[in-house]
């Protein structure tokens, strides 16, 4: 591998990185609050990418916009995405989890639960939007923009890191900085003790799912605008950034980011060095020689005592 393509992977790594990073902290906001790994976090992404879809063909007229008009059909489409993940994410908790909750069901019924969820919720996709993949509109003329160490980014790939990191640096600030995070993180500490000093923890934990799918949901869009949409889309995605939230040390935002970054440009490198075909052996391989040495990931701690 030449200096340049070093340059080149490492670049699309770091842009790879950071749509893992939005996902997986979806996987980790709901494993910090009800240690539940929400398997069906997956398909709130995927849908994420139909409500976009959706919004931007409804809207968009046949002729390339440019200038504001694309910046506004950006907006319209993540919105659009962010609201369809959203709502996902807040039937998932009402529907299929706060039940078991009250139930006090065992974890692994909840496993079961996010994994049928799962099911459900890509082939609802299947059988609503068709099983073939649609082209996201075109809200652009996706030329090169930027060049950094000579590795040059087009829109949608500046499109993607930008928004990422607005997203990770927002919702960072949302959990340490406000009231709502408060309760997210003393719900994660210590669920009884919360409730007894006035936490509603039910709006609590709704809460907690509607913000990981509003950034699942974004997340879906900004993958559809890099490639096409389809009911399966969030099957590798979904996979990688739940191991990116286990190595980064699931339950932990700042973990969940710093994992998904380094997944990212792992399986970039990889690619530049082995093929395709090896894609995802490396960042694996990264995971399971970390989880060897520190079991709880990289940074390790939960939501509650670090946010």
């Amino acid at each position: 591998m030449s200096l340049s393509e070093f340059w080149d992977f490492l670049v699309l790594g770091v842009v790879l990185g950071s749509l893992y990073a939005v996902i997986a902290i979806g996987y980790t906001l709901v494993y910090g609050v009800l240690q539940l790994l929400n398997f069906a976090h997956s398909e709130v992404f995927m849908f994420g990418g139909y409500g976009g879809l959706l919004a931007l063909t409804a809207l968009i007229p046949e002729t390339t916009p440019s200038g504001t008009g694309s910046v506004v059909y950006v907006l319209i489409g993540m919105v659009a995405g962010a609201a369809l993940g959203g709502a996902v994410a807040f039937g998932l908790e009402r529907v299929a989890y706060r039940p078991l909750r009250r139930r006090g069901a065992p974890r692994l019924v909840f496993l079961i639960t996010a994994i049928g969820a799962s099911f459900f919720l890509y082939n609802l996709a299947g059988k609503l939007f068709g099983r073939n993949p649609l082209p996201m509109p075109t809200m652009y003329e996706n030329k090169r923009v930027l060049s950094v160490f000579g590795a040059e980014l087009t829109i949608t790939q500046v499109l993607i890191l930008v928004s990422a990191v607005v997203m990770m640096i927002g919702l960072d600030y949302v959990v340490n900085r406000t009231k709502m995070g408060s309760g997210i993180r003393a719900v994660a500490q210590d669920p009884d003790v919360a409730s007894l000093m006035g936490v509603d923890i039910d709006k609590v934990v709704s809460r907690t799912f509607v913000l990981g799918g509003l950034l699942g949901g974004a997340a879906g869009f900004l993958f559809g605008t890099n490639s096409q949409v389809w009911y399966t889309m969030g099957f590798l995605p979904g996979i990688t950034a739940f191991a990116a939230a286990v190595l980064g040390g699931i339950g932990n935002v700042r973990g969940a980011m710093l994992g998904g970054l380094l997944l990212g440009v792992v399986e970039t490198m990889t690619v530049g060095l082995w093929g395709d075909d090896w894609r995802y052996v490396g960042a694996f391989v990264v995971l399971v020689l970390v989880l060897m040495v520190r079991p709880t990931g990289i940074l390790g701690e939960r939501l509650g005592r670090t946010a």
